[in-house]
């Protein structure tokens, strides 16, 4: 009776892997499939939105190529180069902004600390296009919305309300034991040791969220590039120039270097996060050892 108990059990416990499997392999389908799509169209021999068929019927790098060399219309790598100066500056101050707020509100006790955080968790639940018009006009009284200064000012932009979004970081480091920074004074360190040789190892899962996230945010706006930038084709970010594609009197003959164009905009991302996914795996013995 007990064999004949554990073998259904274990035929049940069988039967529901296989059911979990084969969800998770049709919703794996269902996502890959618009990126797989999309890929393909940008390999298109042709021109034209309208497509008849789901696969090209003839294949050619000549949209690649074309996006690369072809400058007359719009200069898709000065695009990237700008939008890729602008992401990597960001990412670094405001990484650098929400790991020093996160720190002092979670390890430090200073004066109008619990106003601080109701304050920035107030101000997060409006979404930041709300402010877009007052910030224009702040930086075009500062001189910042022509010429090269537009590079500084959507980095400006993207990174100055950084100090409110701290909320997760500090979350995370809440769960760090502050015995192991009294360990640390105790021995001599200063704050900055602390901060830089135990709190940001123990950190390193957080801190690459951070840092995808902060590359991510300026690497797809749109709204702010498009405000600040208006009509200086100089300084248009990839996501201008993607929209640009598709605009009436260039998607005959875009659309397949847009295809092409978004192929090549996810392409950063996926680096930084190859390069930056094994931190997710170490936790709080590893950095411990380190």
């Amino acid at each position: 009776m007990a064999k004949k108990i554990s073998g259904g059990m274990k035929a049940k416990r069988i039967t529901g892997d296989v059911i979990t499997y084969i969800f998770l392999i049709a919703m794996c389908v269902i996502w890959l499939l618009p990126f797989f799509w999309l890929v393909m169209q940008s390999f298109r021999d042709g021109k034209g939105q309208f497509i008849s068929t789901f696969l090209p019927t003839a294949y050619t790098t000549n949209n690649y190529k074309a996006l690369l060399t072809e400058f007359d219309v719009m200069n898709f790598p000065r695009m990237f180069m700008n939008t890729f100066f602008i992401a990597c500056c960001t990412c670094v101050i405001s990484t650098f902004f929400v790991l020093s707020v996160s720190y002092c509100t979670s390890r430090l006790k200073w004066k109008l600390r619990k106003p601080y955080m109701n304050m920035a968790m107030i101000l997060n639940l409006f979404p930041g296009f709300m402010t877009m018009v007052a910030v224009y006009f702040i930086l075009k009284a500062l001189g910042m919305t022509e010429g090269n200064k537009i590079p500084l000012a959507l980095i400006i932009c993207f990174s100055s309300g950084a100090g409110t979004q701290f909320y997760v970081m500090k979350g995370y480091m809440d769960t760090i034991p502050k015995s192991m920074d009294e360990a640390a004074s105790m021995d001599g360190c200063t704050r900055w040791q602390i901060f830089t040789k135990i709190t940001l190892p123990l950190c390193k899962p957080m801190i690459v969220y951070q840092i995808i996230t902060s590359f991510m945010g300026p690497w797809m706006d749109f709204v702010f590039a498009k405000v600040i930038c208006r009509t200086n084709s100089q300084y248009f970010t990839v996501s201008i120039g993607l929209w640009s594609m598709l605009e009436k009197e260039y998607v005959d003959t875009w659309f397949v270097r847009f295809c092409a164009g978004a192929v090549l905009v996810s392409i950063p991302i996926s680096i930084l996060f190859m390069i930056t996914q094994r931190f997710y795996q170490e936790a709080m013995g590893g950095a411990v050892k380190g």
